[in-house]
C-alpha cells in the first residue's frame, strides 16, 4: 500500500494531530512508529487496529514503523507466532522498515544498564517470593512495605544479580527491582520487576541467559535504542507511562521516545482476550486459531474477509481516548460493502431439491449466459448449462405455502434467473412423506427471463444444472458468542451452538471450481463465499464470509 493511499485512508485524530504539531515544530525530522507484538498467540482483530495506527500514521507522514517481538518469555513464545503475525501484517497491506526486530536483540544492553541502576542506588536484588512482594505491593489507598532486602550494598546487589545471570539459582529464588517509592500513589511505581530468573531455553538466544526483563523494562528501552518518536500503545498502558518515563530520565539511553494511549477496540459477540483464545484453541471449542469463527487476522483471512474491509472498519471507528464497544454491524458493513464491490458472482445450491422439466427434450443442453458481476459489465459474462434436470433451494419450494410465499409451489409460476420461466405440476415423495423431487413445466418462450406477453411472476430463484454441477461441502458460519457481551471469565456458557452448521450435498456451478480461485465471490441470494484450505481436488469446500443481509442478531432473539 502506497503512502498516498494510506492517506486517503487515514481519518484525523488526536495522535495524529500529535505527529503533525511535532513535525511542524521540528521536534522531529522523521516519524518513526513501531509494532510490537509479543510472539505467544496469534494476532487478533484489536491488533489490527493498532497494526493501521501505527503502520498508518508512519506512511501518512513519510517515516517508517518497525515490526519489534517482545520476545522476554520463552516460556511461551515460538517461531509459528513469529511466522503467523509477519504474514498477518503483510495481509493487512503493511511493510516494516528492514528486517523484522526483537526485544532479543537489546538483552546486552538491558543487562549493561540494569547494573547501572545498580550502580546509581537505583535497583536491588530482593529475595522475597512472588507471593510476599504481591502481598507487600499494598493496594490503591494503602502504601506498600519496603522489601528487607531494600538496603543491600551495591556490592552485594551486583554480586547477587550478576549470579543471577549465571544461572547460580532456581527459578523464582531471586528478582532485580528498581528502587523507586513503595509509598507511590501509583502501584507501577512501588518497586517494580526488572528481571526474574528463568531457566528456559530462548528461540534466539539459545541458554544464553538464565535471566529475563520483564515487559515495563524491555519496552521502552527498546523504544529508545530503536529511536521511536512516538510509542502509541492501548490504555491500559496509561498507568505504565510514569514508569517508562522514570527508566528513559534514569538510563543512559540514546533517545527519548513518549508513551500515547489510545482506546483498545472492544466489539459485540466478540473475546479479544488472549487467554480466553487460547483456551478456545486449546479445550477444542474451535478448530484452531485461524478457525473462521476466531476474531484472528488468520481467522478472519480464512473466512474470506478482505483486508481492505477490516483497514476500512478501522478508518470508520478512528482513534480515540475512551473505551467503548463497537457494535460487529460495523465491521460487518464494511465487509459487505467491500466484497458487494468486488466479487464476482455465482450459483450455488446448499440444500439441493431435484427440478425434473417434464416438456424440455430428454438429453438437449443449451448454454444460458449469466453476468459476472451485475455493475461491472468489465468483468464480463460466463456459461451456464440449461437441461431437463436441475436443483433448486430447498426452501425456495414449498407445498402448502402462506398467502405470502411467492416462490415456486404447485401451480405457481417463478423465473429461473437467466434462463426460463417454470411451473410446478407435480411432487414426489418418498416413504417417509418427504419431498424428493419436483415435476415442473417451463415455457419456451420466456428465454433469458422475460415473457413476450407481458406476464409477469413475483420470484427469481436461482438453480443449477443437475448433471454439470459440483458437489462441494458449504460451512455456514455464525458469530461465536450467543451474547452481546461475552462473559471472558466463564465464555463456555455463552458460545453460540449454532456457530457453525456443515452441508454436506451442496452444488455449486463448474466456474466455481475450475477457478481454484482464493478470492471471495457471492453465490447469489446466499451471501460471500470463500474457497476454504481443506478443498482437494475431489470435493471443493467453502465456508460462508457473511450473509447478504444481517440476520444473525434476529435469530439470536427468537431462542
Amino acid at each position: 500500500m502506497t503512502a498516498e493511499t494510506a492517506t486517503a485512508e487515514a481519518g484525523r485524530d488526536f495522535i495524529r494531530d500529535i505527529v503533525q504539531a511535532d513535525l511542524a515544530s521540528h521536534k522531529y525530522n522523521e516519524i518513526v512508529t513501531r509494532f510490537p507484538p509479543e510472539p505467544n498467540g496469534y494476532l487478533h482483530i484489536g491488533h489490527a487496529k493498532s497494526i493501521a495506527l501505527n503502520f498508518g500514521i508512519a506512511q501518512e507522514f513519510a517515516g517508517h514503523c518497525n515490526l519489534r517481538f517482545d520476545d522476554t518469555n520463552p516460556t511461551k513464545e515460538e517461531q509459528e507466532y513469529i511466522d503467523a503475525i509477519q504474514a498477518d501484517v503483510r495481509w493487512l497491506g503493511y511493510q516494516w522498515a528492514g528486517q523484522p526486530l526483537f526485544a532479543s536483540d537489546y538483552f546486552d544492553r538491558l543487562y549493561e544498564w540494569a547494573e547501572g541502576l545498580i550502580r546509581a542506588g537505583l535497583a536491588y536484588v530482593d529475595d522475597q517470593s512472588q507471593e510476599e512482594i504481591r502481598a507487600n505491593r499494598g493496594t490503591l489507598t494503602e502504601p506498600g512495605k519496603n522489601s528487607p532486602f531494600r538496603d543491600r550494598s551495591v556490592a552485594e546487589n551486583l554480586d547477587l544479580f550478576r549470579r543471577m545471570k549465571a544461572g547460580e539459582f532456581p527459578n523464582g529464588a531471586r528478582v532485580l527491582r528498581a528502587r523507586i517509592d513503595m509509598a507511590a500513589g501509583n502501584i507501577n511505581l512501588r518497586d517494580p520487576v526488572l528481571y526474574r530468573i528463568l531457566h528456559a531455553h530462548h528461540p534466539r538466544t539459545g541458554d544464553k541467559w538464565s535471566i529475563y526483563p520483564s515487559y515495563d523494562y524491555a519496552h521502552g528501552q527498546s523504544d529508545a535504542i530503536e529511536g521511536i518518536t512516538h510509542s502509541i500503545c492501548t490504555l491500559e498502558f496509561e498507568d505504565h507511562r510514569p514508569l517508562y518515563d522514570w527508566f528513559i530520565e534514569k538510563l543512559p539511553v540514546p533517545s527519548r521516545p513518549h508513551q500515547y494511549e489510545f482506546a483498545r477496540l472492544n466489539l459485540t459477540y466478540t473475546v479479544l482476550s488472549k487467554r480466553v483464545l487460547t483456551q478456545l484453541v486449546r479445550e477444542g471449542h474451535v478448530a484452531g486459531w485461524d478457525d473462521p469463527r476466531m476474531p484472528t487476522v488468520a481467522g478472519l483471512r480464512r473466512r474470506g474477509v478482505p483486508p481492505a474491509a477490516i483497514r476500512e472498519f478501522v478508518r470508520r471507528i478512528g482513534v480515540a481516548k475512551a473505551n467503548s464497544v463497537v457494535d460487529v454491524g460495523m465491521l460487518e458493513f464494511c465487509i459487505r460493502e467491500e466484497l458487494n464491490r468486488t466479487a464476482l458472482r455465482r450459483m450455488a445450491v446448499l440444500r439441493p431439491l431435484k427440478v425434473v422439466i417434464e416438456n424440455y427434450p430428454e438429453g438437449q443442453v443449451e448454454e444460458i449466459e449469466a453476468v459476472n458481476h451485475p455493475d461491472d459489465p468489465s468483468r464480463g459474462t460466463r456459461k451456464l448449462a440449461f437441461g431437463r434436470e436441475l436443483y433448486i433451494e430447498r426452501d425456495d419450494f414449498m407445498e402448502n405455502p402462506p398467502k405470502k410465499f411467492f416462490r415456486l409451489s404447485p401451480g405457481n409460476e417463478v423465473r429461473l434467473r437467466y434462463a426460463y420461466f417454470i411451473k410446478c405440476t407435480g411432487v414426489t415423495k418418498n416413504a417417509a412423506g418427504e419431498i424428493t423431487e419436483l415435476r415442473c413445466t417451463y415455457d419456451p418462450a420466456t428465454r433469458g427471463g422475460n415473457a413476450p406477453d407481458g406476464r409477469k411472476v413475483k420470484a427469481t430463484m436461482h438453480w443449477l444444472p443437475a448433471a454439470q454441477s459440483i458437489a462441494a461441502e458449504i460451512r455456514l458460519y455464525n458469530q461465536l458468542f450467543a451474547k452481546p457481551s461475552p462473559d471472558a471469565a466463564n465464555f463456555a456458557a455463552d458460545l453460540n451452538p449454532q456457530s457453525l452448521e456443515v452441508l454436506a450435498d451442496a452444488r455449486v456451478e463448474p466456474a466455481i471450481a475450475e477457478a481454484n480461485s482464493p478470492e471471495p465471490m457471492q453465490f447469489e441470494r446466499q451471501g460471500y463465499f470463500v474457497r476454504d484450505p481443506d478443498s482437494t481436488a475431489d470435493r471443493v469446500v467453502f465456508n460462508r464470509t457473511i450473509g447478504l443481509r444481517d440476520t444473525f442478531a434476529k435469530e439470536v432473539g427468537k431462542r
